[in-house]
């Protein structure tokens, strides 16, 4: 999935490279909120932007896992949890919504609307098979996919302060889930051992009542999910209700069909809240 966003990205510095540069290496062109110009002349064919904006979008959406190539994440976790908490919540993942933020001059308005739409379609979809899973970390794995949809949504619609912030808070609150998740592993792997018993110690089916045995664990569980559902006083209240906003009064702007947007957010977020209270109520006094 990497290899096939590593040529889109290819593409879009190969363009910009031809397009920008002239051939004794000096700048040619500059860009000035999102058009193209070339000093002496016209303004530059719009396809060449438009082309170059979708091939740093695909090397976006390899790294940060939007459809349809997010199926590397999921699978991503059979590392150490102690990892995944860094890895697939502040570096790797990140990387390509922060690609999205340091390239943004480039993407003109048909490449933000692609963006908008693969953003929202992949936050849904993350959400609705999160809902269906029983391996712990992999209902995180597929909430970081839907969140990271939440941002290249809100880079999509303009909100750019709103996603970095999103970007920002989220790292913090998935990292701690996931140490907490970890917690929970090791403790049922060794319980398990313990008893001589064969059980798979990352499904949630086989969890419940750890909160008197891991109060600590459950305490920074219940923060992390409070701020991933956006609860308030946390960050996530603030960062992803900032987004939300943001989409309305994108969708007032443009009318028609696209008031479907912000509700279609609105339901992902309680989905988030759904799958991530099951992930640790489901069985309370197993």
């Amino acid at each position: 999935m990497n290899r096939i966003g590593d040529i889109g990205f290819l593409i879009g510095i190969m363009i910009v490279f031809t397009q920008l540069f002239a051939e004794d290496g000096l700048i040619k062109a500059s860009i000035v909120q999102g058009d193209l110009w070339i000093y002496g002349s016209q303004q530059m064919p719009e396809i060449w932007l438009s082309l170059a904006g979708i091939g740093f979008f695909v090397g976006a959406m390899a790294k940060s896992a939007q459809f349809p190539l997010h199926t590397w994440l999921p699978d991503a976790m059979e590392g150490p949890t102690a990892v995944s908490s860094l890895i697939h919540a502040a570096t790797m993942v990140a990387a390509g919504v922060f690609l999205i933020a340091r390239v943004y001059p480039l993407f003109d308005p048909f490449v933000l609307n692609v963006m908008v739409f693969i953003g929202a379609f992949t936050a849904f979809m993350a959400a609705t098979i999160a809902l269906t899973q029983n391996d712990i970390k992999r209902i995180l794995a597929y909430s970081t996919i839907s969140q990271l949809g939440f941002m290249v949504m809100a880079m999509g619609i303009g909100a750019y302060s709103e996603s970095i912030f999103h970007l920002t808070s989220h790292a913090f609150f998935k990292c701690l889930l996931f140490l907490a998740a970890g917690s929970v592993i090791h403790q049922m792997h060794h319980y398990r051992d313990k008893l001589s018993l064969d059980f798979d110690y990352q499904d949630i089916r086989m969890m419940g009542g750890l909160r008197k045995s891991m109060p600590l664990t459950f305490i920074g569980m219940c923060v992390a999910s409070a701020a991933l559902v956006g609860l308030p006083f946390t960050s996530g209240y603030l960062s992803k209700d900032a987004i939300l906003i943001s989409s309305f009064e994108w969708a007032e702007g443009r009318g028609g069909l696209s008031i479907i947007l912000p509700y279609l957010m609105v339901l992902t977020s309680w989905m988030t809240a759904f799958y991530i209270a099951r992930s640790f109520l489901l069985n309370p006094n197993y």
